[in-house]
């Protein structure tokens, strides 16, 4: 059963933008609406790390290394996230994995989208 389907992750150029979708399928509306949602990511050989998470209010916090490049959105009637990632740098090139954090404190994962990032 999946709870979160990532899409959008690719390769593209040092320099270039992509955008990442995750939706949440079988979430009902009230319950993502009242849910944290948020992204991380695993760069080759590292550990998984914060990129960005968004509350139901819509206040926003992003991992340090973004420095304004990434914007995270949600768009509770379509029960989807996303992430508008651009000046994408090669230490960018990671997979990159939705959560969702439910009222309950139920936490999902989403299985991954690799991004890569060459040059």
């Amino acid at each position: 059963q999946v709870q979160l389907a990532e899409s959008g992750g690719g390769l593209v150029q040092a320099g270039g933008s992509l955008r990442l979708s995750c939706k949440a399928p079988r979430a009902i509306l009230s319950d993502f609406s009242g849910s944290d949602m948020g992204w991380y990511r695993q760069p080759p050989g590292k550990e998984r790390e914060l990129v960005a998470t968004i509350t139901p209010g819509r206040s926003t916090n992003y991992g340090d290394f973004v420095k304004g490049r990434f914007t995270i959105s949600r768009d509770n009637a379509k029960r989807m996230v996303f992430l508008q990632m651009n000046s994408l740098q090669s230490e960018d090139t990671a997979v990159y994995y939705c959560t969702r954090t439910r009222p309950d404190s139920t936490t999902y994962w989403g299985q991954g989208t690799q991004v890569t990032v060459q040059g």
